[in-house]
């Protein structure tokens, strides 16, 4: 889990480096997973035990809709805004689960709860900076709008996931990934992959094979014997790979006051961590590995 967790870490570094746009490695991450997740899924015979009801089916469609704009937008995140900041506020996702709950499920919110909201959103602006709220031009060319759409759409399907009660955690991804090459495919502009290098094609490769086949692998293996506490411990070591690379191979410099925002996300983001919701399963860990 450890391995998976610190691999993913690395996904932003890579994408950066791919040369193409982040609809079209989005559609590259969606046919290796399914490929790799069929491949598991077949060998192992995990497809004869499953239990297929049409409303679970129904919400992983629209999980599958809502996972792959939360790839799209934080791809496009990464390159707009240094990593470090993309990824800080893209884990703003458990908060915005927090107000989905309170919304529509009339959960109630512990003044702890409303303080990590509020802390959160500090940290996101802190990390922004006011300039960039002078126009909404800019606060688009910052990259803070996609961070922060990626957060929400990963906050949505962990939402949704959790009517997923009988679908196995690969038939559950297979399905996602397979819904997000049939969106994707009418925007695809193949021409992008023409004139490319060929370290651009290692880092394409790399994106499918090592963050998405492999990492699948070792994210669902160890999935089965953790306790759900541990994963979501564990699922700290994405962002700070990513933060340390940012920092050590890519020269990114965070201001005080951007050091300062992402200390306050992540200080927000524990307390989903101290008082998990009862509803939290593994389940909802493998849509943060996704």
């Amino acid at each position: 889990m450890a391995i998976s967790m610190a691999i993913f870490g690395s996904i932003g570094f890579f994408t950066i480096h791919t040369g193409i746009p982040a609809e079209e490695l989005v559609f590259i991450r969606c046919i290796f997973a399914t490929l790799f997740l069929s491949a598991v899924w077949s060998l192992t015979g995990g497809y004869k035990k499953e239990k297929w009801c049409k409303k679970e089916m129904l919400y992983t469609i629209i999980c599958g809709v809502f996972l792959v704009l939360n790839w799209v937008f934080l791809f496009k995140a990464f390159h707009d805004m240094a990593i470090s900041l993309a990824i800080s506020i893209y884990n703003v996702a458990p908060i915005f689960l927090l107000l989905l709950g309170s919304v529509f499920l009339k959960e109630r919110m512990s003044v702890g709860a409303v303080l990590a909201v509020i802390v959160c959103f500090l940290g996101s602006f802190l990390i922004v900076g006011t300039k960039q709220f002078s126009s909404f031009s800019m606060l688009i060319d910052s990259g803070f709008v996609w961070a922060i759409l990626s957060a929400i759409c990963y906050a949505m399907t962990m939402f949704i996931g959790k009517g997923i009660k009988e679908l196995s955690s690969y038939a559950l991804t297979f399905i996602q990934t397979s819904v997000g090459i049939v969106i994707l495919l009418p925007f695809m502009d193949f021409s992008v992959f023409s004139g490319l290098t060929s370290l651009n094609w290692f880092y394409i490769l790399g994106t499918g094979i090592i963050h998405t086949g492999f990492v699948y692998y070792l994210f669902f293996d160890s999935l089965r014997s953790l306790p759900a506490i541990i994963v979501s411990a564990l699922v700290f070591l994405d962002p700070l790979v990513a933060i340390l690379l940012d920092i050590t191979l890519l020269d990114f410099s965070p201001t005080i006051w951007q050091t300062l925002g992402m200390i306050l996300i992540f200080w927000g983001i524990l307390y989903t961590l101290k008082q998990p919701e009862k509803s939290t399963d593994k389940k909802e860990a493998v849509q943060e590995a996704s």
